[in-house]
C-alpha cells in the first residue's frame, strides 16, 4: 500500500534531482528513510545523486541496502554497475552485468556497461561482441557504433575501424568532436580518410 504523504514527499524529491539540486533532494529521501529505512525508490533515487555528486562509498552503501530488500531491482543493479565503473572497480561491475545477463541476456543497457567496462579492462573482441549483440537490435546506436569502432582501432583494424566511424557520424555530428579527443584514434590521427570524417 503506498503511502500518499510519502509519494508527495518522494516526488518533491524527485523535482529537486531533475532541477540538479541534489543535495536537496537527498534531504527529501532522507525524511522518507527516517520513518521507512526500506523505501525501494527512496534508497535508489538517494544512491544516484550521492553517485552524481561523487560519493560513491556512500552511494553503494544505498544500492546494497536496497538490494538485501530487492536482490533482482534492474534499476538498482544498474545504478550499482554504473558508480562502480566511475570508481573504476571494473571486476565486480562485470560480475553484476553478467548476473544480470544470465536471466535477461538481450537486456541492452546491461551490454551496454559491459562493452564499456570490457574496453576499459582492455578485452576489446569480448567489448566488440557485446556491441554486436546490442547493434542487432539497434544497428543505427551512434554510442555503440562509436564505441565498437574505438575497440576496433585498439585492435588497428583500419578499414573497420573507419566504415564504423563513419556509421556513427552519420548518427549524430557529436561523434566527429568524440573521435578528435578519443584516444583511442590517435594512431589514425595522421590517415586521410580519418582526417577526412573529423573536418
Amino acid at each position: 500500500m503506498t503511502d500518499p504523504k510519502t509519494n508527495s514527499i518522494l516526488d518533491e524529491g524527485n523535482r529537486l534531482f531533475l532541477q540538479g539540486k541534489l543535495k536537496e533532494a537527498i534531504i527529501y529521501y532522507n525524511k522518507i528513510l527516517n520513518d521507512n529505512p526500506e523505501h525501494l525508490s527512496s534508497l535508489n533515487n538517494k544512491g544516484y545523486a550521492l553517485s552524481k555528486l561523487k560519493d560513491f562509498d556512500n552511494a553503494i552503501k544505498c544500492y546494497d541496502v536496497a538490494l538485501q530488500i530487492c536482490p533482482d531491482d534492474l534499476s538498482v543493479l544498474v545504478n550499482k554497475i554504473s558508480t562502480l565503473r566511475k570508481q573504476e572497480n571494473f571486476v565486480e561491475a562485470l560480475l553484476i552485468c553478467d548476473k544480470i545477463l544470465k536471466d535477461n541476456p538481450t537486456y541492452n543497457i546491461a551490454l551496454y556497461h559491459k562493452e564499456r567496462i570490457l574496453f576499459s579492462m582492455e578485452k576489446f573482441d569480448e567489448s566488440i561482441l557485446c556491441c554486436n549483440s546490442i547493434l542487432k537490435d539497434y544497428p543505427d546506436n551512434g554510442d555503440v557504433l562509436f564505441d565498437k569502432s574505438c575497440n576496433l582501432a585498439m585492435l588497428s583494424k583500419v578499414d573497420e575501424t573507419l566504415d564504423l566511424l563513419e556509421r556513427a557520424i552519420s548518427q549524430g555530428i557529436q561523434y566527429k568532436v568524440k573521435a578528435k579527443k578519443s584516444k583511442s584514434f590517435e594512431k589514425l590521427s595522421d590517415h586521410p580518410r580519418f582526417q577526412k570524417l573529423v573536418s
